[in-house]
């Protein structure tokens, strides 16, 4: 110490004085002397003393309350108590009250008595920096969310912990610093035997790195991750330090994150099978048509006791399961014609329930519990009608020992709490269709699953995977949105959620199923088709019913057919997208020539293609491939009746 120390000494003793003031007689030295314990107070508040010598015995002040005092006046003076008594209690308990040292009078050398006046002030110096530096590694901890932490690995007792703890476990610092192992009790109880066994293992390698749940007082959980870093003193962990973060709602966002993720993967899955199904579309309708159009005509015109009849008959079965799965396909892409209309959803389920018992069989018993008042919604009948029946196939699968399903139907609301989940719906009024069975319900994995194209838990060569998928298209085409709950041996729920309109609703719900009896015609028809082989199909259903056919492979050559033809045509039949000409198009030009003409459009691309080029409106007539022979006279008839 290069400057002097200022040192108050506070004896009432003059021999005692003088002898402290001669060990103390240098240059590094500055002694004041007060005999009375009132004059030194007053000392300490007007000047600056590194060192206060205190005798205990004072005229107006004797033991400990000298101290006290002196301490109460001045926190950060070192106080060194010079005394008479070899008291080592006595010694104890002064340095307890905050004395830096305690020296016994007599036969105290000089430099033992300037060494301890050093240490002191050295002592009181790194106290005043060592209570600096944790008052502000309070004050910044106070205001940390993270817990940090330290313990005594040899002891296994808590030697710190910030105020963050409090707030996280929802009990108090202090029980910790008493009893390390209450945190236990607030780790959820499934939690509680693995944190044991890192505890265990911590105290070996000083390190933890673990996730684990808290359950507070107040019943509310939370996750948080520990994580601990070893202290080691001449290699050996003396100490272990750490943090603790509450990651609740880092894991509620991942969570939602990772379903947002699937939800997206989920759409990239449907959008590549969609565009391979609308890709193929269109072909393969055609062959379709050609397929089990012939094979129709042909089962007709085949004598009843003719052999080939049953062959015949296979072709046009398989055809139509051909056809079913494009449907399915283009369903659960969304990319199938819809012909959307305002409906009442209780007229559906009324209308389709009546032939759902022969579906399910008589050991499933069926309930429809249906809203009195139920607003509208617009949809196309048919597609609607495909959603209950393929629901409740499922769930006729489901129970295989028989049970009971429901089908329900209710207005509700989905709030903005509700739809954030949802990007494509909108918030407001929907009307709910609930069907509720009491089968084998599904495991998480499945579920997670039963909405993917070819996806299915059935034996092989009893499902094709793609009904729930057909029926989760149709839905989202819809504008609408299904959701599945389901546990094992509890059941399955499906509910689908529909936006209601304010629109009445129409009559004649759904289309008639009966093609039989077609009226035959007599009627001039102009055919424009580029496909030969589906052109000749439809001639020859057309000429079978009666009816004079003019035909063309493109629109140009149709123009120039009705240019030439003197007589009327009652109607155009034209594929939408042809080389050079659409439909649409073709039919513009040929209304102006031919003014009173009808139009019925056929295609067996989807419903974009028909969007871009212009023919899905209200009033149009269209009818989509693959069909029968059947159902294309009960179509042209239709339209000239019109």
């Amino acid at each position: 110490m290069s400057a002097a120390l200022h040192i108050l000494l506070v004896e009432d003793n003059p021999t005692d004085a003088l002898l402290t003031e001669e060990a103390l007689s240098t240059s590094r030295f500055q002694v004041l002397g007060s005999q009375r314990l009132g004059d030194a107070l007053g000392l300490l508040v007007a000047k600056h003393f590194d060192v206060v010598l205190l005798d205990l015995g004072l005229p107006d002040s004797q033991g400990l309350d000298t101290l006290r005092a002196l301490r109460g006046k001045n926190a950060q003076v070192a106080i060194v108590v010079l005394t008479g008594k070899d008291d080592e209690e006595l010694a104890l308990q002064a340095l307890n009250e905050g004395a830096q040292d305690y020296l016994v009078k007599g036969d105290l050398h000089p430099r033992s008595l300037q060494r301890a006046i050093r240490y002191a002030v050295e002592r009181t110096a790194s106290d005043a920096l060592l209570r600096k530096s944790e008052q502000r590694a309070r004050e910044l901890t106070a205001h940390i969310h993270q817990v940090l932490w330290m313990i005594d690995a040899k002891e296994a007792r808590a030697l710190y912990v910030s105020p963050a703890y409090e707030a996280i476990w929802g009990r108090s610092c202090q029980a910790l610093l008493d009893n390390l192992h209450s945190y236990l009790e607030g780790i959820h109880p499934l939690d509680q035997e693995m944190m044991r066994r890192e505890d265990a293992a911590m105290y070996q390698t000083g390190h933890i790195d673990v996730e684990c749940r808290v359950l507070r007082p107040d019943g509310s959980m939370r996750w948080v991750w520990i994580r601990g870093y070893p202290v080691t003193e001449q290699g050996e962990i003396v100490r272990v330090a750490g943090v603790i973060e509450d990651v609740t709602e880092k894991r509620r966002l991942a969570v939602e994150r990772e379903a947002l993720e699937e939800q997206f993967r989920q759409a990239q899955k449907m959008e590549a099978v969609g565009s391979l199904a609308a890709g193929v579309a269109h072909d393969f309708n055609n062959l379709l048509t050609i397929i089990n159009g012939y094979s129709e005509i042909i089962h007709t015109r085949l004598p009843a006791d003719s052999s080939l009849k049953a062959l015949v008959r296979e072709i046009g079965q398989a055809g139509e399961r051909a056809a079913s799965l494009t449907r399915q396909l283009l369903a659960f892409s969304r990319k199938q014609v819809l012909e959307p209309k305002v409906l009442n959803l209780n007229a559906i389920v009324t209308d389709t329930a009546k032939m759902l018992q022969r579906l399910i069989g008589d050991d499933v018993d069926l309930d429809t519990i249906l809203a009195p008042t139920l607003a509208q919604i617009k949809a196309d009948p048919g597609q609607i009608e495909q959603v209950i029946i393929n629901l409740a196939v499922n769930a006729r699968d489901a129970m295989p020992q028989g049970g009971k399903l429901t089908i329900e139907t209710a207005n509700t609301v989905l709030d903005e709490s509700y739809v954030q989940a949802y990007p494509e719906l909108r918030p407001g009024p929907y009307v709910l269709l609930a069907l509720a069975d009491a089968g084998t319900g599904m495991d998480d994995a499945t579920k997670a699953r039963i909405f993917e194209p070819f996806f299915t838990t059935k034996a092989p060569g009893k499902g094709t995977g793609l009904g729930l998928a057909m029926v989760f298209g149709i839905v989202k085409q819809s504008e609408g949105h299904i959701a599945v709950y389901s546990e094992r041996g509890r059941g399955t729920t499906f509910k689908v959620y529909l936006p209601a309109i304010k629109e009445l609703a129409a009559t004649g719900l759904l289309p008639s199923r009966r093609q039989g009896d077609v009226a035959h015609g007599t009627e001039t028809v102009l055919l424009t088709e580029d496909e030969p082989a589906m052109r000749a199909l439809a001639r020859h259903v057309l000429s079978m019913h009666g009816y004079t056919v003019l035909e063309a492979g493109n629109g140009d050559k149709a123009l120039r057919v009705a240019e030439a033809h003197q007589e009327p045509i009652h109607l155009l039949v034209t594929d939408v997208v042809m080389p050079g000409m659409s439909g649409r198009q073709l039919a513009e030009r040929l209304v102006l020539l031919r003014p009173g003409i009808k139009v019925l459009y056929v295609s067996g691309y989807t419903d974009d293609a028909m969007i871009r080029h212009g023919v899905l409106q209200a009033e149009t007539a269209f009818l989509q491939k693959p069909f029968t022979p059947g159902a294309f006279a009960h179509k042209v008839r239709e339209v000239l009746d019109g």
